[in-house]
């Protein structure tokens, strides 16, 4: 790059100077323009260092600033042999001669006339040491910065979730709520998961928070991406990936208050057409999370009350790696090559106190039980992605082709023991029932896209490309019965369920954008079609869809006004297609309060959107983000609840599943604010008010609109003596219960506590989190941060559901005040020798590919 940028400076001079001469002198030099220095640069062995560069700067009048500034009035490599001369340079003033190489010190040296033939001998360069951040550039990036389709935020860093998981840096997003359960919405709805532009299997409790670089939240997705994923947008973690010529590097390590451990770290390494990249972390898990539930049963004869206590203790841990290569074939080509490789083991337990009163006039009836269960959870996952980039001569042309292969496995098993006391715990126990399940699953997610970008005249341009995605996902779920005649446990067909399906989803799309002064639109049009087959081993069943091509089509409107201001429009529409869980004909009933069921009969929904948007850019690095959006979507999936006969005993029992409702809207108003209040003190502030509601009057009662508002805000200081300190706040008002349609689970039945998202609503609550960091040794390659979650144990989650046939108070937390201490260490210098190409000096190319 320094020979590209050398060569492109040394072009613009000569053409400026051919410009500047007076008619009929374009070939003479100007009087005093007779210097010539000249020499050898040599290594600290001797050696001839070729193809460094050697330029010669002069202190001019800058006519902008009206200030003095070093301007370049020539330059050259070195030969082969390390030799140097630079001609006609003006004999007045005094001038810097500067030789930069890479993996050597810079060498500025003072040159003054006369004489004017300065013969400065074998210059010894410097091997240089220099740690990487002690050569950053200056500066740092913004925290967001807007596209015309897309917010980008920087979270690397995000201190607070220092050791954590995606999970604890979503919680620091703008415009993304995380519940307690790690279910993530985006303007109160489940949004897709991307990780680096494509969509993935991985949960966000299987992602480190030290490997992500920023997150792109997409409210309103182009033509460009999959048009699945409902009314939600994307989320898109972008992890790091350092591209730094030489080796650097950064290792971690952590505990929390329980003693749970984390630790990871990574390592690159690059140098001419090679990068290679390597990351590798852990993290121990020691969950408590405490609840209560309070439900009435009209349904009962006769009616009950059931109150719940909830113990939950989970215990585990999960180690993340990926190693990755990128090849530069060419200037114009590259070819990259990454493996994702995550395994993980979790044991969770659960202590349940259930008291059951009868209701009304009824002979009173008073049941104690306790359930105890423990589980343990094993998944593996592995991932490839191969990918390639060719460049065109045509400045912005160039066409992308990527593989994409995710795949994972996983064992549940499960232990249930409920006991029935006399009257109360502690007294003698009159019966017990004993279950035990066996399960896993496993889901296989691969994707073929290329794309193709092609510039026009002035700045319109075509963007088209081709994509096939292909999901394969399986389920055991085998439910026995412990028999105590016989001492055995023993299989409940009807209560068991082996399932396979797999869906494909072929798609292409073309979008037409330009700029035309300060006006710019994008129009895209992604045609998509689609196949799902589902099949129940146990007893043959098959279920087969089939969705005809759709069209999705996507505008996006820009105008940038006086005074740093823009006005954005966009309109999509998009599609949401039923997951397995939601299809899967199986009756899980391992939770006698929360019995789940899937419906094969279900169809897409499909959503309109809307958005308008203004923003403006202040003085200070200050902006100022207002939206205003419109959802509706019609065959709304959402739960719904219905009865039917328990496979196990035979009784009666109500059942959630799924259904395709009328349809539901959400309106909303969403400011983002970025502020830089002094040197030492930036915040970001996020607001968004919003009304929502779900209409099911095809089955029931429809869901009553909700005004709602969720705020956020995060504060960063520098403090003297490399000292940082963030804290961050987090408010919900009530709320609807969102339409939870369980993404991103891997395997195992769904296990989700709200009863009907159409009936229903979530109590406000807050939560406070705060972080100190200091940093110390040379260049701040050290930190240690002490982070604090959960400050004033106020992220209870409150939710209240109703059905004609009954009505729950639930209420749990998780991991109240937890505290973290991670220490982190960066690593790293610029060496040159590293790949060193053949027949090539200091690992540097011939002036032959700067021409080119």
């Amino acid at each position: 790059m320094q020979k590209i940028y050398l060569f492109i400076t040394l072009f613009l001079l000569s053409m400026s100077a051919w410009a500047q001469a007076p008619g009929g002198a374009a070939g003479r030099m100007p009087m005093g323009m007779n210097g010539h220095v000249y020499g050898k640069i040599i290594d600290p062995d001797g050696k001839p260092v070729a193809y460094a560069s050697v330029i010669i700067l002069q202190n001019r009048m800058d006519s902008a600033t009206k200030k003095m500034k070093e301007k370049l009035l020539k330059g050259a490599l070195t030969k082969g042999n390390g030799e140097f001369s630079l001609e006609e340079l003006p004999a007045r003033g005094p001038l810097k001669l500067r030789i930069t190489a890479t993996g050597y010190k810079t060498v500025d040296q003072a040159i003054s006339f006369p004489p004017f033939e300065k013969d400065l001998g074998n210059i010894k360069l410097a091997v240089s040491t220099t740690q990487l951040q002690g050569v950053t550039v200056a500066g740092t990036k913004p925290l967001m910065q807007m596209d015309i389709d897309k917010k980008v935020f920087n979270v690397e860093k995000n201190i607070v979730s220092a050791g954590g998981t995606a999970l604890d840096v979503m919680k620091n997003v703008p415009s993304v709520n995380v519940d307690i359960d790690g279910n993530v919405t985006l303007r109160n709805s489940a949004p897709q998961l991307y990780i680096d532009g494509r969509p993935t299997t991985l949960t966000l409790e299987q992602i480190p928070a030290d490997a992500i670089e920023n997150v792109e939240v997409i409210t309103n997705p182009s033509a460009k991406y999959d048009a699945s994923g409902g009314s939600a947008g994307i989320l898109n973690i972008v992890l790091k990936k350092n591209r730094k010529t030489g080796y650097n590097g950064n290792l971690r390590a952590g505990v929390d208050k329980r003693g749970a451990l984390n630790g990871g770290g990574d390592f690159n390494l690059r140098q001419d057409k090679v990068n290679i990249s390597a990351s590798v972390m852990g993290n121990q898990m020691k969950g408590r999370t405490n609840g209560t539930t309070e439900r009435s049963n009209f349904a009962d004869v006769p009616p009950t009350m059931i109150n719940q206590d909830n113990h939950n203790k989970t215990n585990g841990g999960f180690v993340f790696g990926k190693l990755g290569l990128d090849w530069f074939v060419t200037n114009r080509t590259t070819l990259s090559v990454a493996g994702i490789k995550v395994h993980g083991e979790m044991n969770p337990s659960e202590t349940i106190n259930i008291n059951t009163d009868t209701l009304g006039k009824t002979i009173p009836v008073s049941a104690f039980s306790q359930r105890n269960s423990s589980s343990h959870n094993k998944f593996n996952a592995n991932g490839v992605v191969l990918g390639m980039k060719h460049l065109f001569p045509k400045e912005g042309e160039e066409l992308t082709a990527d593989f994409n292969y995710f795949g994972g496995k996983s064992d549940n098993n499960s232990d249930y023991r409920t006991d029935r006391y006399r009257s109360g715990l502690g007294s003698s126990i009159t019966g017990s029932d004993i279950q035990q399940i066996l399960g896993g699953g496993s889901v296989s997610f691969m994707t073929i896209q290329t794309d193709y970008v092609r510039p026009f005249t002035g700045k319109l341009k075509l963007e088209t490309g081709l994509r096939a995605a292909i999901r394969n996902t399986k389920s055991n779920f085998n439910n026995y019965m412990f028999d105590q005649e016989n001492n055995k446990f023993v299989l409940i067909p009807a209560a068991s369920n082996n399932y396979k399906n797999s869906d494909n989803v072929y798609a292409a799309y073309a979008s037409v954008s330009n700029t035309i002064r300060n006006f710019g639109y994008k129009v895209g049009l992604r045609a998509e079609s689609s196949n799902y087959t589902g099949d129940l081993l146990n007893n043959g069943q098959h279920f087969k869809n089939n969705y005809p091509i759709s069209l999705f089509p996507s505008l996006f409107l820009s105008q940038k006004l006086k005074h740093d201001q823009e006005l954005q429009l966009s309109y999509t529409r998009r599609i949401n297609r039923p997951n397995f869980f939601q299809l899967i004909p199986f009756t899980d009933s391992t939770d006698k309060l929360n019995i789940t069921k899937g419906n094969p009969g279900l169809v897409p929904e499909f959503t309109t959107s809307l958005e308008a948007s203004y923003l403006k850019t202040f003085k200070g690095n200050n902006t100022l983000l207002a939206s205003l959006y419109y959802r509706h979507t019609n065959n709304l999936i959402t739960r719904y609840l219905t009865k039917e006969t328990d496979p196990v005993n035979g009784q009666e029992l109500l059942v959630n599943t799924y259904i395709n409702a009328n349809s539901s809207y959400s309106a909303g108003m969403e400011v983002t604010s970025m502020n830089t209040i002094t040197k030492w003190w930036s915040m970001s502030t996020n607001v968004n008010l919003y009304n929502s509601k779900i209409n099911t009057s095809n089955v029931t009662q429809s869901q009553d609109a909700l005004w709602s508002w969720f705020g956020k805000i995060n504060n960063s200081f520098k403090l003297p003596l490399n000292f940082e300190i963030q804290l961050t706040g987090t408010y919900q008002s009530k709320t609807n219960l969102p339409v939870n349609d369980n993404k991103n689970v891997q395997a195992g039945p769904p296990m989700q506590q709200s009863q009907n998202a159409s009936q229903g609503y979530i109590a406000s609550f807050y939560g406070v989190d705060a972080a100190i960091k200091k940093s110390f040794l040379k260049n701040n390659a050290a930190s240690v941060t002490l982070s604090f979650n959960d400050i004033f144990r106020t992220r209870w989650s409150d939710q209240y559901s109703e059905s004609p046939y009954f009505t729950q108070y639930y209420s749990r937390i998780k991991d109240p005040q937890m505290i973290r201490l991670n220490f982190a260490y960066r690593f790293g210098k610029i060496d040159a020798s590293l790949f060193k190409r053949k027949n090539m000096g200091a690992g540097m190319q011939g002036m032959q590919e700067v021409i080119q």
